[in-house]
């Protein structure tokens, strides 16, 4: 799950840094700008299980930022949704933090518009 921002790769690479490290249950276990990856560690509220999340930020084949996001449980089979809710948390928290909306959150068949010229 992701988004396409017409926001430059280090102003959402430093919101996606802020956001992970100020959580709670929320650990960062690595960032490598270079690679555009953030790994993090999160135990849920409840049961106390950790999960991981791998956050991606790179540029896509028209030079807009893009941000992959994935969540995954490290004990069991069933997270009854608290993955999928977990990444569309954050992707809220992203675009409100970036101010992004109508116009910096891009759909991709408006990106190819916006590469070939037109919209």
């Amino acid at each position: 799950m992701g988004r396409t921002y017409a926001i430059p790769f280090d102003v959402v690479w430093r919101a996606c840094l802020e956001l992970v490290t100020n959580r709670n249950r929320w650990v960062l276990l690595h960032s490598n700008d270079l690679l555009g990856v953030i790994g993090v560690r999160c135990t849920t509220w409840i049961l106390r299980f950790k999960d991981e999340v791998e956050i991606r930020v790179g540029l896509d084949e028209n030079g807009l930022t893009r941000l992959d996001l994935r969540s995954r449980s490290l004990k069991g089979r069933h997270d009854f949704g608290t993955n999928t809710r977990r990444i569309g948390r954050f992707l809220l928290r992203l675009d409100k933090h970036l101010g992004a909306g109508q116009g910096t959150i891009i759909d991709p068949k408006d990106a190819v518009e916006l590469a070939s010229g037109g919209g």
